[in-house]
Protein backbone atom coordinates (compact mmCIF):
# COMPACT_ATOMS: atom_id res chain seq x y z
CA UNK A 1 0.00 0.00 0.00
CA UNK A 2 1.25 3.47 -0.87
CA UNK A 3 1.87 6.11 1.75
CA UNK A 4 -0.48 9.06 1.67
CA UNK A 5 -1.88 11.94 3.67
CA UNK A 6 -5.53 12.99 3.75
CA UNK A 7 -6.16 16.70 4.10
CA UNK A 8 -9.62 17.49 5.47
CA UNK A 9 -11.81 19.91 7.39
CA UNK A 10 -14.92 19.65 9.49
CA UNK A 11 -18.09 20.61 7.65
CA UNK A 12 -18.39 23.84 9.65
CA UNK A 13 -14.78 24.80 8.80
CA UNK A 14 -13.79 25.10 12.47
CA UNK A 15 -11.28 22.20 12.39
CA UNK A 16 -8.65 21.12 9.89
CA UNK A 17 -7.04 17.70 9.92
CA UNK A 18 -4.17 15.80 8.35
CA UNK A 19 -4.10 12.00 8.62
CA UNK A 20 -1.03 10.11 7.37
CA UNK A 21 0.01 6.55 6.67
CA UNK A 22 3.81 6.55 6.35
CA UNK A 23 4.88 2.91 6.69
CA UNK A 24 7.02 2.83 3.53
CA UNK A 25 8.51 6.25 4.29
CA UNK A 26 9.74 5.15 7.70
CA UNK A 27 10.95 1.77 6.44
CA UNK A 28 12.94 3.50 3.68
CA UNK A 29 14.51 5.77 6.30
CA UNK A 30 15.31 2.76 8.50
CA UNK A 31 17.04 0.97 5.64
CA UNK A 32 18.94 4.09 4.59
CA UNK A 33 20.38 4.68 8.07
CA UNK A 34 20.26 1.15 9.56
CA UNK A 35 18.61 2.52 12.69
CA UNK A 36 17.86 0.58 15.86
CA UNK A 37 14.20 0.05 16.78
CA UNK A 38 14.04 3.04 19.11
CA UNK A 39 15.90 5.28 16.63
CA UNK A 40 13.50 4.15 13.89
CA UNK A 41 10.56 5.12 16.09
CA UNK A 42 11.98 8.54 16.95
CA UNK A 43 13.01 9.36 13.39
CA UNK A 44 9.80 7.91 11.94
CA UNK A 45 7.58 10.00 14.20
CA UNK A 46 9.52 13.13 13.30
CA UNK A 47 9.42 12.39 9.56
CA UNK A 48 5.66 11.78 9.71
CA UNK A 49 4.99 15.06 11.54
CA UNK A 50 7.30 16.97 9.20
CA UNK A 51 5.59 15.53 6.12
CA UNK A 52 2.17 16.71 7.32
CA UNK A 53 3.61 20.11 8.25
CA UNK A 54 5.13 20.36 4.78
CA UNK A 55 1.65 19.99 3.32
CA UNK A 56 0.55 23.03 5.33
CA UNK A 57 2.79 25.22 3.15
CA UNK A 58 1.27 26.99 0.17
CA UNK A 59 3.90 27.28 -2.56
CA UNK A 60 5.60 24.51 -4.53
CA UNK A 61 9.15 25.67 -3.73
CA UNK A 62 8.59 26.01 0.02
CA UNK A 63 10.61 23.82 2.39
CA UNK A 64 10.24 23.06 6.10
CA UNK A 65 12.87 21.63 8.45
CA UNK A 66 12.23 20.30 11.96
CA UNK A 67 15.16 19.89 14.36
CA UNK A 68 14.61 17.96 17.58
CA UNK A 69 17.33 18.24 20.23
CA UNK A 70 16.33 16.75 23.56
CA UNK A 71 19.72 16.13 25.10
CA UNK A 72 19.34 12.33 24.95
CA UNK A 73 21.72 9.72 23.53
CA UNK A 74 20.11 9.79 20.07
CA UNK A 75 21.54 13.28 19.56
CA UNK A 76 19.83 15.48 16.98
CA UNK A 77 16.85 14.39 14.87
CA UNK A 78 16.52 16.39 11.68
CA UNK A 79 13.79 16.09 9.06
CA UNK A 80 13.06 18.21 5.99
CA UNK A 81 9.89 18.25 3.89
CA UNK A 82 8.92 19.92 0.66
CA UNK A 83 5.42 21.31 0.05
CA UNK A 84 4.34 17.97 -1.45
CA UNK A 85 5.03 16.07 1.79
CA UNK A 86 8.16 14.25 0.58
CA UNK A 87 10.74 14.07 3.34
CA UNK A 88 14.32 13.19 4.13
CA UNK A 89 16.08 13.10 7.48
CA UNK A 90 18.51 11.48 9.88
CA UNK A 91 19.50 11.05 13.52
CA UNK A 92 22.97 11.75 14.87
CA UNK A 93 23.22 8.35 16.59
CA UNK A 94 21.33 5.68 14.60
CA UNK A 95 22.79 2.95 16.85
CA UNK A 96 21.20 4.26 20.07
CA UNK A 97 19.86 1.67 22.50
CA UNK A 98 17.85 2.37 25.67
CA UNK A 99 15.86 0.10 27.96
CA UNK A 100 12.19 -0.29 27.03
CA UNK A 101 9.38 0.80 29.30
CA UNK A 102 8.21 -1.89 31.79
CA UNK A 103 5.22 -2.62 29.53
CA UNK A 104 7.60 -3.46 26.68
CA UNK A 105 6.97 -0.33 24.62
CA UNK A 106 9.91 1.52 23.10
CA UNK A 107 11.28 4.24 25.36
CA UNK A 108 11.52 6.97 22.73
CA UNK A 109 11.74 9.67 25.41
CA UNK A 110 14.73 7.88 26.93
CA UNK A 111 16.54 8.12 23.59
CA UNK A 112 15.43 11.65 22.69
CA UNK A 113 15.63 13.25 26.14
CA UNK A 114 13.40 16.04 27.45
CA UNK A 115 15.87 18.85 28.05
CA UNK A 116 16.00 20.77 24.80
CA UNK A 117 13.95 22.24 21.98
CA UNK A 118 12.06 21.64 18.77
CA UNK A 119 13.01 24.18 16.14
CA UNK A 120 11.05 24.57 12.91
CA UNK A 121 12.55 26.50 9.99
CA UNK A 122 10.30 27.44 7.06
CA UNK A 123 11.97 28.53 3.83
CA UNK A 124 9.12 30.29 2.06
CA UNK A 125 11.18 32.05 -0.57
CA UNK A 126 11.47 35.21 1.48
CA UNK A 127 14.70 37.06 2.21
CA UNK A 128 14.97 35.28 5.56
CA UNK A 129 13.51 31.93 6.70
CA UNK A 130 10.70 31.92 9.27
CA UNK A 131 11.80 30.28 12.54
CA UNK A 132 9.75 28.88 15.41
CA UNK A 133 10.88 27.10 18.56
CA UNK A 134 9.48 25.57 21.74
CA UNK A 135 10.78 23.46 24.63
CA UNK A 136 10.57 19.68 24.48
CA UNK A 137 8.07 18.57 27.10
CA UNK A 138 8.25 14.75 27.07
CA UNK A 139 10.64 13.56 24.35
CA UNK A 140 7.93 11.29 22.91
CA UNK A 141 7.73 13.59 19.83
CA UNK A 142 3.92 13.81 19.40
CA UNK A 143 3.38 15.72 22.64
CA UNK A 144 6.32 17.93 21.77
CA UNK A 145 4.85 18.90 18.40
CA UNK A 146 1.48 19.48 20.08
CA UNK A 147 3.18 21.92 22.44
CA UNK A 148 5.11 23.51 19.57
CA UNK A 149 1.92 24.33 17.63
CA UNK A 150 0.23 25.77 20.71
CA UNK A 151 3.17 27.87 21.93
CA UNK A 152 5.07 28.85 18.79
CA UNK A 153 2.27 29.07 16.22
CA UNK A 154 -0.62 29.84 18.62
CA UNK A 155 -2.70 27.08 17.03
CA UNK A 156 -4.37 24.66 19.48
CA UNK A 157 -3.58 21.22 18.05
CA UNK A 158 -3.67 17.52 18.78
CA UNK A 159 -0.83 15.43 17.35
CA UNK A 160 -0.65 11.63 17.29
CA UNK A 161 2.37 9.79 15.86
CA UNK A 162 3.37 6.15 15.90
CA UNK A 163 5.76 3.56 14.49
CA UNK A 164 5.25 -0.18 15.01
CA UNK A 165 8.09 -2.57 14.27
CA UNK A 166 8.46 -6.32 14.43
CA UNK A 167 12.09 -7.30 14.84
CA UNK A 168 13.49 -4.30 12.95
CA UNK A 169 11.21 -3.87 9.94
CA UNK A 170 8.52 -1.21 10.05
CA UNK A 171 5.07 -2.80 9.94
CA UNK A 172 2.93 0.30 10.48
CA UNK A 173 3.62 4.03 10.79
CA UNK A 174 1.53 7.16 10.61
CA UNK A 175 -0.11 9.93 12.52
CA UNK A 176 -2.51 12.82 12.51
CA UNK A 177 -2.51 16.54 13.22
CA UNK A 178 -5.85 18.13 14.09
CA UNK A 179 -6.04 21.90 14.55
CA UNK A 180 -8.71 24.31 15.75
CA UNK A 181 -9.42 27.33 13.61
CA UNK A 182 -9.69 30.75 15.33
CA UNK A 183 -13.52 30.73 15.13
CA UNK A 184 -13.96 27.27 16.70
CA UNK A 185 -16.95 27.13 19.07
CA UNK A 186 -17.04 25.52 22.50
CA UNK A 187 -19.30 22.80 21.11
CA UNK A 188 -16.77 21.89 18.41
CA UNK A 189 -13.90 21.92 20.91
CA UNK A 190 -15.82 19.66 23.30
CA UNK A 191 -16.68 17.19 20.53
CA UNK A 192 -13.08 17.04 19.33
CA UNK A 193 -11.74 16.51 22.85
CA UNK A 194 -14.27 13.71 23.37
CA UNK A 195 -13.26 12.00 20.11
CA UNK A 196 -9.53 12.18 20.73
CA UNK A 197 -9.93 11.04 24.31
CA UNK A 198 -11.50 7.73 23.33
CA UNK A 199 -9.57 6.62 20.24
CA UNK A 200 -6.70 4.12 20.28
CA UNK A 201 -3.13 4.87 19.26
CA UNK A 202 -2.53 5.40 15.55
CA UNK A 203 -0.54 2.17 15.18
CA UNK A 204 -3.19 0.15 17.02
CA UNK A 205 -5.81 1.42 14.60
CA UNK A 206 -3.64 0.60 11.57
CA UNK A 207 -2.82 -2.83 12.96
CA UNK A 208 -6.57 -3.48 13.19
CA UNK A 209 -6.87 -2.74 9.48
CA UNK A 210 -8.22 0.81 9.61
CA UNK A 211 -7.33 3.23 6.83
CA UNK A 212 -6.51 6.94 7.15
CA UNK A 213 -10.08 7.59 5.99
CA UNK A 214 -11.38 5.47 8.88
CA UNK A 215 -9.14 7.30 11.35
CA UNK A 216 -10.42 10.64 10.05
CA UNK A 217 -14.02 9.55 10.69
CA UNK A 218 -13.14 8.64 14.28
CA UNK A 219 -11.19 11.83 14.97
CA UNK A 220 -13.88 14.08 13.50
CA UNK A 221 -16.87 12.02 14.57
CA UNK A 222 -19.95 14.24 14.85
CA UNK A 223 -18.23 17.03 12.88
CA UNK A 224 -18.94 15.68 9.38
CA UNK A 225 -15.41 15.55 7.92
CA UNK A 226 -14.91 16.77 4.37
CA UNK A 227 -11.88 15.35 2.52
CA UNK A 228 -10.16 18.05 0.48
CA UNK A 229 -7.47 15.88 -1.10
CA UNK A 230 -5.41 12.73 -0.78
CA UNK A 231 -1.69 13.17 -1.41
CA UNK A 232 0.99 10.54 -1.94
CA UNK A 233 4.06 11.10 0.27
CA UNK A 234 7.35 9.30 0.90
CA UNK A 235 11.03 9.37 1.82
CA UNK A 236 12.93 11.04 -0.99
CA UNK A 237 16.34 12.67 -0.99
CA UNK A 238 17.37 15.39 -3.42
CA UNK A 239 21.10 14.66 -3.33
CA UNK A 240 23.10 14.06 -6.51
CA UNK A 241 26.73 13.93 -7.59
CA UNK A 242 26.34 17.41 -9.06
CA UNK A 243 24.97 18.79 -5.77
CA UNK A 244 27.76 17.19 -3.75
CA UNK A 245 30.30 19.16 -5.82
CA UNK A 246 29.18 22.20 -3.83
CA UNK A 247 30.69 20.63 -0.70
CA UNK A 248 34.12 20.53 -2.35
CA UNK A 249 33.73 24.10 -3.59
CA UNK A 250 32.83 25.20 -0.04
CA UNK A 251 36.07 23.63 1.23
CA UNK A 252 38.16 26.04 -0.79
CA UNK A 253 41.03 25.45 -3.20
CA UNK A 254 43.65 24.70 -0.55
CA UNK A 255 41.69 21.94 1.19
CA UNK A 256 40.63 20.35 -2.10
CA UNK A 257 44.22 20.46 -3.40
CA UNK A 258 45.38 18.62 -0.28
CA UNK A 259 42.79 15.88 -0.83
CA UNK A 260 43.95 15.47 -4.42
CA UNK A 261 47.65 15.33 -3.52
CA UNK A 262 47.25 13.04 -0.51
CA UNK A 263 44.33 10.73 -1.40
CA UNK A 264 43.90 11.10 -5.18
CA UNK A 265 40.18 10.42 -4.71
CA UNK A 266 37.26 11.17 -2.37
CA UNK A 267 34.04 9.59 -1.22
CA UNK A 268 31.17 11.64 0.19
CA UNK A 269 28.17 10.13 2.00
CA UNK A 270 24.86 12.01 2.01
CA UNK A 271 23.77 12.64 5.58
CA UNK A 272 20.08 12.39 4.66
CA UNK A 273 19.98 9.10 2.76
CA UNK A 274 23.46 7.52 3.17
CA UNK A 275 24.04 7.45 -0.60
CA UNK A 276 27.78 7.38 -1.38
CA UNK A 277 29.36 9.44 -4.15
CA UNK A 278 32.86 8.60 -5.38
CA UNK A 279 35.13 11.10 -7.13
CA UNK A 280 38.33 10.03 -8.85
CA UNK A 281 41.36 12.29 -9.18
CA UNK A 282 40.41 13.58 -12.62
CA UNK A 283 36.96 14.60 -11.38
CA UNK A 284 38.45 16.38 -8.37
CA UNK A 285 40.94 18.24 -10.55
CA UNK A 286 38.12 19.31 -12.84
CA UNK A 287 36.21 20.75 -9.86
CA UNK A 288 39.40 22.51 -8.73
CA UNK A 289 39.99 24.05 -12.14
CA UNK A 290 36.38 25.28 -12.27
CA UNK A 291 36.77 27.06 -8.94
Amino acid sequence: MKDYVIRATSENGEVRAFVARTTNMVEDARKAHNTTKVATAALGRTLTATSMMGLMMKNKGDELTAIVKGGGPIGTILATSDAQGYVRGYVTNPDVEVENYPNGKLNVAGAVGNDGTIKVIKDLGLREPVNGMSPIVTGEIAEDFTYYFTVSEQTPSAVSLGVYTTHYNVEHAGGFIVQLMPDATEATIAQLEKNIGKIKSITEMYREGLTPEDVLELVLEGLNPVILDKLEVGFRCVCSKERVKKAFIAMGKKALSEIIEEDHQAEVTCQFCSEKYHYNEDELREILSDM
